[in-house]
């Protein structure tokens, strides 16, 4: 019987021999502990920026500045074959939404990645959530170095019942 993931380490640096790394910091540390090329994928769900208990409400453009240091150290460490799966909602300011994908896709364009799809993920709001203010979508982008062939485009819907 093979056993997946048996070296799951926690952990303050990055352990090239692990299955999984769990790191408590900063991502850009443990980023520069990486090497280049060394990754086949990158899935991530940074801050959306809306001043959340881990984080700190930026203004837009030092949060796309921050954003832009992370998407350049994980395009580095992403091997020539790799993807990016880069999931971010909405950031609101003043009353106005700004889909965050839309206003990072620049900086992986800049960086010579190929948008592979562009995810519509629908969920159900808690109650609690239930406002014109509240979402229920996202849309995670997903990048990869080489451009590959055209993709065939197909709909699927997975309904999971929602428990509230």
């Amino acid at each position: 019987m093979r056993v997946y993931m048996s070296k799951i380490i926690k952990d303050t640096e990055f352990n090239p021999d692990a299955d999984l790394v769990l790191y408590p910091g900063d991502c850009l540390d443990l980023l520069s502990q990486i090497p280049n090329n060394f990754v086949k994928l990158v899935v991530t769900s940074p801050p959306y920026n809306l001043g959340k208990d881990y984080e700190n409400k930026l203004d837009m453009e030092e949060y796309v500045s921050q954003q832009r240091d992370v998407i350049k150290e994980c395009v580095r460490i992403l091997d020539d074959d790799g993807s990016i799966c880069w999931q971010v909602g909405n950031y609101v300011n003043n009353g106005e939404i700004i889909p965050l994908d839309i206003a990072l896709y620049p900086i992986f364009e800049s960086l010579n990645l190929h948008l592979r799809n562009r995810v519509v993920w629908h969920f159900s709001q808690y109650n609690f959530l239930r406002s014109l203010r509240s979402f229920s979508h996202s849309k995670p982008l997903s990048v990869s170095k080489k451009s590959l062939k055209p993709l065939k485009y197909f709909s699927i819907s997975i309904c999971i019942p929602s428990f509230l």
